[in-house]
């Protein structure tokens, strides 16, 4: 069973390289309890996507640690499979948005696999859940409560999930901040402004998916370049997009499947001493052992 962990992302709110930020007394990363939980849950093989200029420190670091228990392949994000779609300009710096990095990797995949953010310390519950559906092919999003998943430094954005009878209607990012005591979202793609509920369930970039997807993302992604071909400097192929397209054409049928786990994430530099703090709470309760590898 794949998991596939997208790591190509710049990280130029946090200022820096956050993937490889550590977060507790060992030196361990954010990738490195996702790898643990991941592991205990069930997966038997990673898939990292990176940029190349990072693969060394990748390698040396993460993959060193996670190759002593786990399969681990690396997938590069570039934009050199797309510019036979596209002329890509060379002010275009920032990678091609989360559906396309799973383009980049989809030699690497073979059946169903788990798509996880690098950015995001998801917890154990979340694993465990997003293994069972992929084991009873079941294509999933695991849901969030709002709630769990803000943060006290500034907007962040979301996957907003709307379902009906357990399943994904539509799941597109919105801007999410506190507005006087109201949670606020704007869409990204889109023109809506919606006020939510704490517990608005939200998708963390955590999917149990097929191989219809990969399919589909291989005939889409020639007429979602030509079609947004003035907009190509700044436009970003997204995941949740094109699964709420897939939904919406009766592609596939995904369920949401809920946890009740706290989202941790590095957004902002201020978000880091709080994951420290969390990651340390969770050790002392017995959640992770005190060395992970």
């Amino acid at each position: 069973m794949t998991l596939v962990i997208l790591a190509a992302g710049m990280g130029s709110r946090f200022g820096g390289l956050k993937q490889v930020e550590k977060i507790d007394e060992e030196g361990n990363f954010i990738i490195d309890y996702s790898v643990y939980d991941a592991v205990r849950a069930g997966f038997d093989k990673i898939v990292f996507i990176i940029n190349e200029e990072n693969y060394e420190l990748f390698k040396s670091t993460i993959g060193a640690r996670v190759s002593k228990i786990v399969k681990v392949e690396y997938a590069f994000q570039n934009n050199d499979n797309i510019e036979k779609y596209v002329t890509i300009p060379k002010s275009r710096k920032k990678p091609f948005g989360t559906a396309h990095a799973i383009y980049c990797a989809k030699e690497y995949i073979d059946g169903n696999f788990g798509v996880i953010s690098a950015d995001d310390f998801y917890g154990k519950d979340a694993f465990v859940k997003l293994y069972e559906s992929l084991n009873n092919n079941i294509i999933s999003l695991i849901g969030y409560k709002l709630k769990n998943t803000m943060s006290v430094n500034g907007s962040v954005k979301r996957g907003i999930c709307f379902s009906e009878d357990g399943y994904v209607t539509e799941n597109n990012d919105f801007v999410i901040e506190k507005v006087d005591n109201k949670i606020m979202g704007k869409e990204i793609i889109g023109n809506r402004e919606i006020e939510f509920s704490e517990d608005q369930e939200v998708a963390m970039l955590m999917y149990g998916l097929s191989k219809e997807v990969i399919d589909y993302i291989d005939d889409d992604i020639k007429d979602f370049l030509n079609n947004n071909i003035d907009n190509i400097d700044n436009i970003e192929y997204l995941l949740p997009n094109v699964l709420t397209d897939m939904i919406k054409k009766g592609i596939i049928k995904m369920r949401v499947v809920p946890t009740e786990e706290k989202w941790m994430g590095i957004t902002y530099k201020e978000d880091l001493q709080s994951l420290k703090d969390y990651i340390k709470d969770l050790k002392k309760s017995g959640i992770y052992p005190d060395k992970l590898y």
